[in-house]
């Protein structure tokens, strides 16, 4: 596999929260950012077959959609 390198150029909020997520799961900035294409290249898939993609909160089984623009 061939690895290319890029610039990203990220405001401070964004910046913000991609160190706190880093933060949170003990992952470099490189491994979070693949993570992320990895979990939105899979949701797009779905959602392109027709599925939802809903959060539903154990406790009181509320459930919200997420809108995938």
């Amino acid at each position: 596999m061939t690895k290319r390198t890029m610039t990203l150029n990220l405001s401070d909020a964004e910046m913000e929260a991609l160190d706190a997520l880093c933060e949170q799961k003990g992952l470099s900035k490189t491994a979070l950012i693949r993570q992320a294409i990895r979990l939105y290249q899979t949701v797009e898939v779905r959602v392109r077959r027709g599925d939802k993609v809903v959060f539903e909160n154990e406790v009181t089984k509320e459930k919200a959609e997420l809108v995938v623009i």
